[in-house]
């Protein structure tokens, strides 16, 4: 009987012991944030979900080098010359279409490292961290403007505009050519006619 009462008083010591702290938040105020209505501050240069501003990104694929973890796809095609892309804010003239710009947020490690290399300074870190998904496909962004199609058509206008310059090019060095036999040809037949050779035997 000793023993039994000694065994449930233990019981008994052991579990107000480890009620104890619980015991003491009964009587304080609450101090649970009710997230999402209450949110707390981020602290400063805070490394989140990337951004791209399209508008100032030429296509250099700075940042695509730069990332450890190579989730950041880039494809550009060259622009026509009959073609003006504007400027970026910094005043900087776009020569390429940038027709992919995707970054993986599955694999992407918040390193910040694309981010300083930028010579726009288009890509940056921002405070949103809420985009966890069911589906890892979902967690691949497509930040470039073109749609597929635009795309697609923009890779077609500059292969015609490169086959078209490289039959130009073809032409002008057959013309050339055939300019230079002409001559030569002309040159021949000048120094083989009959008056020349008298000449040359006085």
């Amino acid at each position: 009987m000793r023993q039994y009462l000694k065994n449930t008083w233990e019981a008994l010591y052991t579990v107000l012991v480890g009620m104890k702290i619980t015991f003491k938040h009964l009587f304080v105020p609450a101090v649970t944030r009710q997230y999402p209505d209450e949110r707390f501050p981020l602290p400063d240069r805070v490394r989140n979900r990337l951004y791209v501003n399209m508008d100032d990104c030429i296509g250099c694929d700075q940042c695509a080098r730069a990332c450890p973890v190579s989730c950041i796809e880039i494809e550009t095609v060259k622009s026509l010359p009959t073609e003006d892309l504007g400027t970026t804010s910094q005043g900087k003239k776009k020569a390429l279409w940038v027709t992919k710009f995707d970054i993986d947020f599955a694999k992407c490690c918040y390193c910040q490292l694309c981010v300083f290399p930028c010579p726009t300074e288009c890509i940056k870190m921002t405070e949103v961290f809420e985009f966890s998904e069911y589906d890892r496909n979902n967690l691949l962004y497509n930040f470039a403007t073109l749609t597929a199609e635009e795309a697609d058509q923009k890779k077609k206008n500059y292969e015609e505009f490169m086959i078209q310059k490289e039959k130009e090019k073809a032409e002008a060095a057959k013309a050339k050519a055939e300019a230079a036999a002409k001559k030569k040809a002309e040159e021949t037949a000048q120094k083989d006619q009959p008056g020349n050779d008298e000449k040359k035997g006085e």
